[in-house]
């Protein structure tokens, strides 16, 4: 059974930062062969990707998001970050972690992020 936790979520003001995190548990992780993702829902909206790595292609961005935020891997930790700079209103949703390994798929709970003007 793998487990995808989210955190680091929570509120910060326009200009500001935050940093979420993606712990994923389970002895079938195989994190460091898994694509790995991060996607945002806003309520009335659906699930958009933010940022995605795969293994055959690295890293892709959002054009909405690119170069103020950064996907990053510790793969001794099984753990995702996303590195969120210049935040903006319109980045308030709620966060989520993705994981796909050949025919399996998790998701996590969902972190909230609020960013005021």
């Amino acid at each position: 059974q793998v487990e995808l936790v989210e955190s680091g979520g929570g509120w910060a003001p326009a200009g500001g930062s935050l940093r979420l995190s993606c712990a994923v548990f389970g002895s079938g992780s195989f994190f460091g062969l898994s694509d790995m993702g991060w996607y945002r829902q806003s309520p009335g909206q659906q699930r958009e990707a933010v940022a995605v790595y795969t293994r055959s292609d690295g890293v892709a961005y959002a054009d909405s998001i690119k170069g103020r935020f950064t996907l990053l891997r510790d793969v001794s930790m099984n753990t995702m970050f996303l590195e969120m700079k210049s935040l903006k209103p319109e980045d308030s949703a709620v966060y989520y972690c993705n994981r796909r390994f050949r025919n399996n798929e998790n998701w996590g709970r969902g972190t909230q992020v609020t960013v005021s003007s």
